[in-house]
Parts: C-alpha cells; structure tokens; sequence
C-alpha cells in the first residue's frame, strides 16, 4: 500500500462531511435492500442460479456475442468491436466527425452535442475526457453524474456518483455554476437540473449509454434506470451510441428475468427500476450503434480473477463493504494517484484485472469479512478474488501460482508470509507462536489507543488492537469445549451445474386487479377502477379537474380521449398530459409495459403526467411473462410507478426527467374471470 494511499484514507476517516453522506447512504441502501429481499422468499436459489448463468456464460462467451452480434445487425443495429479504450474511444470520435460533416456540409457551425446516460464502460475508458479534448460537449445526464461533472470529480459509487456529497454542497454548486438563489431544498435542486437538462435531450444530436444487459436470443439491449434519461439519451436523439462490456450477456428471456428480479433489489431495493428498456431496433431516422468493448476482458476471463466478470454491477458489495463505508469511492487511488474507475471490493478486482498493475493496491482495502459476498446478487466469492490480487495473480494465466509472487505486497509483508508459512505447517511451532502472541496481545491491547504505534500500521489512529481470547481454539477442542462434534465435519460434493430452462416461481394473488393496484400505490402511482362503458367519461372528469386542455397521445389515447380535448403527437416540452394504451401490466410488481415506439414514447417521456389505459383482462402475474410480450417488439419499456431518483443525501425525489405521476385507469372488462 503506497503512502498516499494511506494519506488518501486517513483524509476520508477524519472528513466529517464525508462520514455524514456515507453514513446515510449505508443506513438506507441496507435497510430498502433488506425489504426488497423480503419480497422474495426464493433469494438464495436465485442467486446461485444467476451464478451458474453468469459461469456459463462467460465459459460459451465467444459463442454467444457473435450470435448477439448477429441478432444485433439483423435488427438494423450497426455493431463495433474494441479491443482497447483508444480504439472504443476512436469508434464514438468516428462516429461524431460522420455527423459532424453532415452539420457541416448543411452549413451549421455548431459543435456537436452529446446527451450521456450513465455508463461504467465510458468512466473505465476515460470517454468524457476524449471527447472533450476533441471539441464536443459531452453533458451527463444522470442527476448524480450531473453533479459530479459540475464539480469535475470521478463518481463515488457505481450506483450513487455523487455519494459523498450533501446538500448543501449541491446547492452551492447549483447557485455558482447554474445561477440560481442559494437552496438546500432537494426538489428544488432536482427541478433545476430537470429544466436544465430537457433542453439537452430536445437538441442533443447524439444519444450515448451504457448496456446493463445484452439478450442473446433476440438482440435486445436492456438499459435499467430510475429517472428517464436512459430513455431520453437512446430514443430521442437521431444517433444512439451504446457502450457494452463485452460479458454483459443474459442468454435469454427468462434469464433477463432472472436477473432483472436481483439487480435492482440489490442496487437500490426496488423490486423493479422505473425504467426497464429493451431496444432492438432504431427508431425511423435514427441510427443505433453498439461498441462492444474487450479492454483487458479477455485477459481477466484466462485469469484467475476470471469470476469477477459474472458481476452485474449492482454496487450491493461496496453498500455491504465495513472498508468501503468509511472511505468511499473516491479514496480508491491507483500508485499514480489516479482514482479508480471501480472503487469497492469488485472495484479492487476489476480495476486491477483490467487496467493493470497501478491498482493491485486496492485489495489491500479489505478486511476479508465476506460481507461483500453474502451481499452478492450472483453469489461472487470475492474475499477469495481479493486474496488472489493481494499474492499476486492479478494477470496470470497458470493456474498454478506462488503467493512469494505478490505484486501488491510489500518487501516486508512478503518476508513475514514465508515465514508465517514456514511455521503454519509446523504444528509445534505454531503452538508456541501462538502461546506467544496472545501474552503479546493481552499486553499491548488495553493500552493500544494510547500507544504510539507507527502511523502506516493505523493501530491507535483508527483502530484498537484486538484483546485475544482467553483460551486458544485448540486448547477448546482438546478440551471438548469448541461446539463443534463430528457430525458437524461433513464432505463437500460439487456436481455438474445444472443449466436446464429455469422456471422462476411465480407467487399467484388471489386478485391480479387489486395486487397491481397496491403494488403501484405503494410506489406512488394511483390506479383508477373504472369500466369499459365510463371509460370516457372517468377520462374526461380526471382531465377536466386538472385543468388540461392538449394531450400527448399514442394510436390508444387517441381513441379513448374526449372530444373536448386537443390531442397532440408532435414533441412539445410544454404538455403536461400524455395518454397511452399498454401491451400488460404486471401485477406483483405494479408495472405497465409499453411498445415504446413513436408517439407512445412522446406521450409516456415528455409530459409530467402520464396516463396508462390498461385492460384487466392485460394483467400478468410476473416479469417473465410480461418479458415474453415484448420478445419481437422493436422496443420496448417497462415502466413501474414515477421517474424518481436518491441521488441527493439519499433522499427519495419524485420526478426528475420522465413523468412525475403515473394514473393508470385500470379497465375492468368482461373477458377477466
């Protein structure tokens, strides 16, 4: 561990306001996670199912991303390979002079604006910065992602870029850099950025994001967000540019199902995320391209950290992290002082794995409790992956490894490890070295707060040294007193993984109408009953009383709006109302999905309010059968409850670029038994 790796920590220990966000942070993600884990009794098959998914694929990867390619390019999709971040990089800045000419030649003068969504991928290749330095303006449009490029910082959490931050750090930020009287009111600060950035999505020429998950069986990239500018940066700019890890795969339908039921509970303890897309094709007019990057994935997957790439980077480690809780993202240095891209215990893996050498150190950031692994959504063992780059075996490929080899240790360490071993296998040496060290211990712990220890080793700055326990674990076997018989020694039989079709357990209400109707309640949508025959009318009243007078409107809105009312389906930022048909909705989590193409995605994106005219009869249990809707769909977008986001102090807002209400007019009709 480098010396201002050391420095780095002890700055963020004793950074009060630091301390503060994550405290926060910790507190909520752990305790929403929690609830949201209760909701499904099945966690434990599910995890190891997704584990043995993830094993597969990355086993068959070669396989199944040419055949994703090929789904890709079937589907008008223009695919591009990247060995490296220069040549990812190279692709977008290819892309961009294209369009540049195009501006050119029409005699427009104009630079070319970029409306980003979150990606990992483009913090790991340093795209911003290349882009930047080309002359374009790239704008983050993720409220967090926002913030931090504001303050020209690197993200602090894989799923919470601004983390460490509080707000009024935020509301000073937003008073210099966007003018606006000095506030910590945190709806209005979301607002700000709202208004600030619609005008963004309305005029950006390009649209990049990132791929949480690439379907194999039908092209289908799936993009998981809570505040609508995924949706904003991929559909409504001419240009979509999607960046893809090259492992990013879900074999199929149902396995995205899988997924999709553990990703967001352990992101952000939603059963569902607002915004679940799943693009095929581009939209009439528009171009969609897919980088599908390597950068060091195919050195990891021949290395023995090649299960850190089954992670599907939902953050719950780094949440779940003792270490990471009191340093945050950003004390993640590299030798260079350079932060991390990763940060957090698959940071400290994958970091390494990918970029090399400069972050072998991070590993050392970790008590190997095993906490990041029972938090794991596919059952990662990472204190085994965190101990592999700690000896050393960040970029080999033998599976033979000597732990003197250690390129992350120091001269020192690596010495006390040989010697270690020498008398861990001499069981009388080890007896007596143990008798030693607790006469040691018991010494030196009751005074160890006081006692001036060297400053690099942290005894006495951040910690206390442990008093040992009366009696040795050997001395209480031998004397029977170690709980442990027998019995409790068992032999570990490991089979074949098993990959037939998964059927995930669907938990049947007695009433589909009335779960739904909880279910979107509870996330602060409102579902109004009514029949076919009053539709119209139960319409008419809701518009009336809220004073609307246009309406965005796809093909089903404009059939079942009143005549009173001026249907509109050109976009017009300054429409409140938009009302929409659906193709299901799905009860147990209370989601509408939608065929979001043309003037269904205008009228459920843009207006503040989005109206949802859904059938009873349309009513599906769970997601994998809603997911089976959408399998030839151009695209498509489930959506459960209001745009929302935490990304202030934890803090729950609604409405930040979709829709802040969702009123979904629940039919009952004859057909439903």
């Amino acid at each position: 561990m480098t010396t201002r790796f050391r420095q780095r920590i002890r700055q963020s220990i004793t950074n009060s306001s630091l301390q503060g966000a994550l405290d926060a942070n910790t507190e909520r993600r752990l305790n929403v996670r929690a609830a949201a884990l209760a909701s499904l009794p099945d966690w434990e098959t599910r995890r190891k199912r997704a584990h043995a998914v993830r094993a597969e694929v990355i086993e068959r990867l070669d396989e199944y991303i040419h055949q994703f390619a090929s789904h890709l390019t079937e589907n008008g999709v223009t695919v591009h390979w990247a060995k490296d971040a220069a040549e990812a990089n190279g692709i977008v800045l290819e892309i961009m002079q294209k369009e540049k000419n195009l501006r050119l030649s029409a005699q427009s003068v104009d630079g070319i604006l970029v409306a980003k969504s979150k990606s990992m991928v483009s913090e790991e290749i340093g795209l911003n910065h290349t882009l930047e330095a080309a002359g374009h303006r790239v704008v983050e449009t993720d409220l967090g992602e926002y913030i931090i490029q504001l303050r020209h910082e690197r993200p602090a959490h894989i799923i919470t870029p601004a983390v460490h931050l509080n707000r009024r750090q935020v509301g000073e930020l937003f008073h210099e850099k966007l003018g606006i009287p000095y506030t910590e009111d945190i709806p209005t600060l979301t607002n700000t950025a709202r208004k600030v950035l619609r005008e963004v999505f309305l005029t950006a020429d390009i649209g990049i994001s990132g791929v949480n998950f690439g379907v194999v069986e039908n092209g289908a990239l799936t993009i998981v967000t809570n505040e609508g500018n995924g949706r904003m940066c991929a559909t409504l700019p001419r240009i979509h540019i999607a960046l893809m890890g090259m492992e990013r795969l879900a074999p199929t339908l149902d396995d995205l199902a899988l997924f999709l039921s553990l990703l967001p509970r352990s992101a952000t303890g939603q059963k569902l995320s607002v915004y679940t897309q799943l693009l095929r094709s581009p939209r009439p007019g528009q171009q969609r391209h897919v980088i599908i990057v390597d950068n060091g994935r195919t050195r990891l997957r021949n290395s023995p950290l090649k299960e850190s790439l089954y992670c599907i980077r939902c953050g719950a480690c780094l949440n779940a992290c003792p270490v990471f809780r009191e340093l945050g993202g950003h004390a993640y240095i590299g030798a260079d002082n350079s932060i991390a891209p990763y940060p957090g215990p698959i940071g400290s893996v994958i970091s390494p794995g990918l970029l090399g050498e400069n972050y072998v150190q991070l590993a050392q950031a970790s008590s190997l409790c095993g906490a990041c692994k029972d938090a794991c959504p596919v059952d990662i063992d990472l204190p085994k992956l965190l101990t592999r780059v700690r000896a050393g075996q960040t970029l080999k490929v033998s599976e033979t490894f000597r732990v003197s080899d250690g390129q992350g240790l120091p001269t020192l360490l690596k010495f006390g490890l040989r010697m270690y071993t020498r008398i861990a296998t001499t069981p009388r040496l080890f007896a007596v070295s143990q008798a030693f060290a607790a006469l040691g211990a018991r010494i030196v712990s009751p005074l160890s707060a006081w006692m001036h220890f060297p400053a690099w080793t942290g005894w006495g700055y951040s910690k206390d040294f442990p008093r040992p326990a009366a009696n040795s674990f050997r001395r209480r076997w031998r004397n029977g007193k170690s709980g442990i018989g027998e019995s409790g020694v068992g032999k570990l039989e490991i089979g074949k993984t098993d990959l037939q079709p998964f059927n995930i357990p669907t938990f049947q209400p007695v009433n589909l109408k009335e779960q739904f109707a909880n279910e979107l309640a509870a996330l602060g949508g409102t579902v109004i009953h009514c029949s076919m025959e009053n539709l119209p009318s139960t319409v008419f009243n809701f518009l009336h009383q809220r004073g609307a007078t246009e309406i965005f409107v796809d093909e089903v809105g404009a059939q079942n709006l009143p005549a009173k009312f001026v249907a509109v389906r050109e976009p017009n930022p300054e429409i409140k109302f938009g009302l929409t048909g659906c193709a299901a909705g799905i009860a147990n989590t209370g989601t509408v999905v939608l065929l979001d193409e043309g003037e269904t995605l205008t009228a459920s994106l843009l207006p503040e309010v989005h109206l949802v005219i859904l059938r009873a009869r349309q009513l599906l249990a769970d997601l994998p059968e809603a997911l089976a809707v959408t399998r030839h769909a151009s695209n498509a977008v489930l959506v459960t409850g209001p745009s929302r986001t935490a990304d202030i102090e934890m803090t729950l807002t609604i409405g930040v670029h979709g829709p802040k209400e969702i009123i979904v007019f629940l039919v009952d009709d004859s057909k439903v038994g």
